[in-house]
């Protein structure tokens, strides 16, 4: 079959790529074009644009670059129609994504959503285009399915995909990563800034003021594909290193992590690092956000998984040097740490195992 897939940031390049996998294993004349990234690139098939010049966040920076997304709207549109695959999968990414959805609805393509938007946070109206546009949903989350049965939308859930992707990692021994990317001995506190250039400066500034209180750690941060190498060096220096494109084997290797908010928080999770989330926007788009997102207690995926405070979410104005040290310290050392290690053991079990992408795969072939 002729597949056409959307990813629109790191994430759903991630998930795509493992998607891809078990397609062509269960498909194996599988043809693939995409929209994606460098992950989706090395499974094969035709890159049509990378997700590098798709992200954009937050409200101001969207309306800044609204002509671009529109054009890439209508690029997309046009290859679709040019190229006529048997299916397309969404992934994630519904701004841009349920636009498509409706196109392609209407052209007679069957229209597959992988990932489902997290709707049941906010717009929680565009469930009517899923329920009009969407041949099959499949959520990733357990309490999705139930959201979506609510709603009148048959779903299944496949589990997590980033169970796969933890699964499938080698072993790594933490002295050989250290000797490898040119750090020291020291134990690591690992920062995961995000992956978008405004988001990764002044979540940086913030996360670096805490390293005159813990001198016996290293900081290392961990560089987005997205980025070049050039941009973190003015973070660099004798005790703040940089790892790029190491992500997974930079977290296996650490103590703690401070994260900013997104998947982030769940992979460091997945891994067993004990976390600070973090998250600080504009003050219009946080004030905006805050209006339009209803009854959602947490930011952190781990939290709303867990639907109570496993890990612990410094926003806006509580994010301050402050509260990180303090919440830092609990993390690295003592019961607050011990309690988050125990809680991870049960984020696990709700889940579920892996096999997401095979499952996922299965439904794709069905329909």
């Amino acid at each position: 079959m002729k597949y056409y897939i959307i990813a629109g940031e790191a994430s759903g390049d991630l998930h795509g790529s493992n998607l891809m996998k078990s397609l062509k294993q269960k498909d194996s004349n599988a043809e693939f074009r995409f929209w994606g990234g460098d992950l989706m690139k090395e499974q094969g098939g035709i890159l049509v644009k990378h997700y590098r010049d798709l992200a954009f966040m937050g409200f101001l920076e969207v309306a800044m670059n609204l002509r671009t997304i529109l054009n890439n709207i209508k690029i997309c549109k046009e290859d679709i129609k040019a190229h006529q695959p048997d299916v397309l999968i969404l992934v994630d990414y519904p701004g841009f994504n349920l636009r498509i959805a409706k196109f392609a609805k209407e052209l007679g393509i069957k229209v597959i959503y992988y990932i489902s938007p997290q709707l049941w946070a906010w717009k929680e109206g565009r469930v009517e285009i899923i329920k009009k546009y969407v041949d099959e949903m499949m959520v990733i989350l357990p309490f999705e399915e139930d959201f979506y049965k609510k709603h009148g939308v048959h779903s299944h859930f496949v589990g997590h995909p980033l169970l796969d992707a933890i699964s499938s990692l080698k072993e790594i021994n933490a002295v050989d990563f250290k000797k490898e990317h040119g750090l020291n001995e020291k134990e690591i506190i690992a920062l995961l800034p995000g992956s978008r250039k405004q988001e990764v400066e002044k979540m940086l500034e913030i996360m670096l003021s805490v390293r005159p209180h813990f001198k016996d750690y290293q900081f290392v941060i961990a560089g987005a594909p997205s980025l070049p190498k050039e941009f973190y060096q003015k973070y660099v220096d004798d005790n703040v290193h940089f790892v790029s494109n190491k992500t997974y084997d930079l977290l296996r290797c650490s103590k703690a992590a401070l994260v900013t908010s997104g998947t982030a928080t769940l992979e460091t999770a997945l891994l067993n690092v004990p976390e600070v989330v973090c998250y600080r926007g504009s003050k219009i788009s946080y004030a905006i956000a805050k209006r339009l997102v209803k009854n959602i207690k947490y930011i952190s995926l781990v939290n709303l998984i867990m639907d109570r405070e496993v890990v612990k979410e410094l926003i806006q104005n509580e994010l301050n040097t402050k509260s990180l040290v303090e919440e830092l310290n609990k993390v690295l050392e003592g019961e607050k740490r011990n309690q988050v290690l125990k809680d991870y053991e049960l984020l696990r079990e709700k889940l579920g195992g892996s096999g997401a992408s095979d499952h996922a795969a299965d439904v794709i072939l069905k329909v």
